[in-house]
């Protein structure tokens, strides 16, 4: 299955299919010089496949883990492409999670100004998520995704055989995010996380996923508006994270972040698909650390900032409101 997604600067192709990865070539050219970027938890043998399929390949293989998401490791990035002497008509493949797309993103989207970009996304948070949009980043000082750039791939390779080799808690991490998607814009989607298997499902989340951030980024590439609904669950989720840095999962701290803002008809339904997805739904976090953490998130203009609330499912509002009132809100929240 082809998902076409069109943006500014130009359309690029989510091929969704098992087996795909085998069959990179049929999708990519990689008659040329390719840096394969990877991290050292994703199977070797997904960066081999398509060193077979490349004229010319380097791997380039980072420590797995957020605390690898920083300046020395895009600065090695960089390094590798210099010392191999790529130049701008060659290219870059992310073979891994998030972490791993996020890092060669942003090393493409800097090296010479821009060379060519492919990710495959591995996990099924990558898969759902971060494959498309066009964000990269890294973190700084503490700080989640605060030094980045928004940069397309060229296409995107999403082949479900890889989640074999995931464990259980890595599915549900990623499976986070689709809950967040289906809160917001799919009220079947979330019926199905209530009442389905979702094992059996899996294709099917992943591919509805896609098609709802598919139409947000379409209409909105940079995040200038409709595209802050993605951002439910993310402020005190990323506030979470940034304080419990070795303990959380980047999903299970958005699972958590739901929770603030989500209506009492909503709530009581989301911790029950928490529970079932085996996903936290309690954290003890000091409420005034989330405050803290929460003072640097990119979505704070001045005193305000952006928050996604839902009252009832499938719908979303969003609102600009003063942090003071934010905090509020989260204390509150902390108490029921």
């Amino acid at each position: 299955m082809i998902i076409p997604v069109k943006t500014t600067l130009g359309g690029y192709d989510i091929i969704l299919k098992r087996g795909a990865l085998q069959k990179a070539e049929e999708y990519l050219n990689l008659n040329r010089k390719v840096l394969i970027v990877t991290d050292s938890g994703v199977p070797d043998v997904y960066a081999q496949a398509i060193s077979k399929k490349c004229k010319e390949s380097k791997i380039f293989v980072f420590q797995e883990g957020e605390q690898s998401k920083n300046f020395d490791t895009y600065k090695n990035i960089l390094s590798a492409l210099c010392q191999g002497e790529f130049t701008r008509s060659d290219c870059v493949v992310a073979v891994g999670g998030g972490v791993v797309g996020d890092m060669a993103g942003f090393a493409a989207a800097s090296y010479m100004r821009g060379i060519d970009f492919y990710n495959i996304p591995t996990t099924v948070l990558s898969q759902v998520d971060s494959s498309i949009g066009g964000k990269t980043a890294i973190d700084f000082m503490g700080y989640k995704n605060i030094i980045g750039a928004f940069y397309q791939p060229k296409c995107v390779i999403i082949d479900s055989e890889t989640l074999k080799t995931l464990p259980p808690r890595q599915i549900s991490n990623g499976l986070a995010e689709s809950v967040k998607m289906a809160l917001t814009s799919d009220k079947e989607l979330f019926e199905l996380f209530e009442n389905e298997d979702i094992q059996d499902n899996i294709d099917e989340i992943i591919y509805r996923s896609l098609l709802i951030k598919k139409s947000v980024v379409e209409q909105d590439e940079k995040e200038t508006g409709l595209r802050k609904i993605l951002n439910f669950g993310h402020t005190v989720g990323h506030a979470i994270e940034s304080v419990n840095i070795d303990k959380y999962y980047h999903g299970e701290c958005v699972a958590l972040g739901m929770l603030y803002f989500s209506g009492p008809k909503v709530k009581p339904r989301l911790i029950n698909v928490l529970k079932k997805l085996n996903l936290p739904v309690e954290d003890t976090t000091k409420i005034e650390d989330i405050i803290s953490a929460s003072a640097h998130d990119k979505k704070k203009s001045g005193s305000s900032i952006c928050v996604v609330s839902v009252e009832s499912v499938g719908e979303f509002s969003l609102e600009n409101i003063d942090f003071n009132t934010y905090s509020d809100i989260i204390r509150k929240a902390a108490k029921q």
